[in-house]
């Protein structure tokens, strides 16, 4: 067996979900960071849990003709897949979707899954940050250490310069130590920015409003964006606190996608609609009549403002998807499902099989709860009939997944 601080040479046989790699010794499976499949490795075990272990690549004694130099701190977050060539990191991502469907829903995928690629540098328009010390940064894998923002190339040289003035700021008014993470959010031009702070104890609000005020911040707690998708423009503010998409170079193309999905005309429900990206577009491009379902109080509040500057057909419930779905009736709807990484509780799916959808539109950010929920689909009488993915994490093993399931009794009609 192998114990904690142990050294071993490993053969990297495939990836994993989450970011580490598959490798074996002596049949015992070892989840190894830092390397890439086909590699052989020289690597330390970090720790052993129910039967696998975990461990770091120290040395790299057979390196994949794909691996690159890494430039940024590899256990920082966002950077796990920062040594893998981007168009390879994009060919195991594929592989990471086909394997959670095989391996959790038992399920072969129609056809290899296409990632959509992204720019690797300055893609993400919303970032939760740690405050330590009066240090503003990311969590590096596995710790409360902090690595520098910048040094991932997730967000754009002038939002670091804004975190850097905010830092300076709390600082220089001694008020650090009573904010424990600062969330940012800007909108796809960086022409907007805003940034919340989360307080561990209270301090002087003008003395808080002095440093998070000043160059490249916008008053208050919201951004707005206009998309333009088939020719229709569609404006969504959003606060600070809600949940939005983040990656500003994908954003148009996830969009443009899952409303393609939607039959022109159709009777829409859209679950977790959030600020109304789905919502808003499918009554803008596609003449949907849509019921949008969120329950969180500030996506709420902007699904609401935007759909009543849209003037479109579109239906605003305030309620969690659990409560929608067990009092709507059925009516052969589209639904678009964007769930939290936790995926579709047990409640919310059975739901919405209840209430009998054509097409089940599901967008995921976390391809093993999709796994998971789409084998309740499955056996519930629905196909996978395509499945597309967008690389909105570039460097990371994440990857957000749209499958489309129709009900196997709408083929050919």
């Amino acid at each position: 067996m192998l114990s904690p601080g142990q050294t071993v040479q490993l053969r990297v046989e495939k990836p994993a979900v989450g970011g580490r790699m598959i490798a074996r010794v002596d049949g015992q499976i070892v989840f190894v960071g830092g390397a890439i499949p086909g590699e052989r490795v020289t690597a330390t075990i970090e720790r052993v849990a129910k039967g696998l272990a975990y461990a770091q690549t120290i040395a790299v004694d057979e390196p994949s003709p794909s691996r690159r130099p890494a430039t940024s701190d590899p256990l920082c977050g966002g950077c796990l897949y920062a040594h893998i060539a981007y168009d390879h990191q994009r060919h195991i991502k594929s592989l990471i979707v086909a394997d959670a469907f095989a391996r959790i829903a038992r399920l072969d995928l129609p056809a290899e899954v296409d990632v959509a690629p992204s720019p690797e540098e300055g893609y993400r328009m919303r970032a939760r940050l740690h405050v330590r010390g009066g240090r503003i940064g990311f969590f590096r894998e596995g710790t409360h250490d902090l690595c520098d923002p910048r040094q991932t190339g997730q967000l754009l040289a002038a939002s670091c310069d804004v975190l850097d003035r905010v830092s300076a700021g709390l600082r220089s008014l001694r008020i650090e130590q009573a904010v424990r993470e600062i969330e940012l959010s800007e909108n796809v031009d960086a022409s907007q920015r805003v940034v919340h702070v989360d307080l561990v104890s209270p301090v002087d609000a003008r003395a808080l409003a002095k440093a998070m005020s000043g160059e490249g911040l916008t008053p208050g707690p919201h951004v707005t964006d206009t998309l333009t998708i088939d020719g229709h423009a569609i404006r969504l503010q959003r606060h600070v606190l809600a949940f939005f998409q983040g990656n500003r170079y994908l954003l148009r193309n996830l969009v443009a996608h899952v409303v393609s999905q939607v039959p022109t005309g159709a009777s829409v429900i859209d679950l977790y609609a959030g600020a109304g990206l789905f919502s808003v577009s499918s009554s803008a491009a596609r003449s949907a009549r849509v019921t949008a379902v969120e329950g969180d109080r500030f996506a709420a509040a902007d699904l609401k403002a935007n759909v009543l500057a849209a003037g479109g057909s579109v239906d605003v419930v305030h309620a969690p998807v659990e409560t929608f779905v067990a009092r709507a009736r059925g009516a052969r709807a589209t639904m678009i499902v964007d769930p939290p990484r936790t995926g579709m509780s047990r409640e919310a799916v059975e739901g919405v099989i209840a209430l009998d959808p054509s097409r089940v539109v599901y967008v995921s950010c976390d391809v093993a709860t999709l796994a998971r929920d789409a084998r309740r689909f499955v056996d519930a009488g629905y196909r996978i009939v395509r499945i597309d993915a967008f690389d909105m994490f570039p460097n990371t093993p994440h990857v957000e997944t749209v499958v489309v399931m129709d009900r196997a009794s709408s083929y050919g009609t």
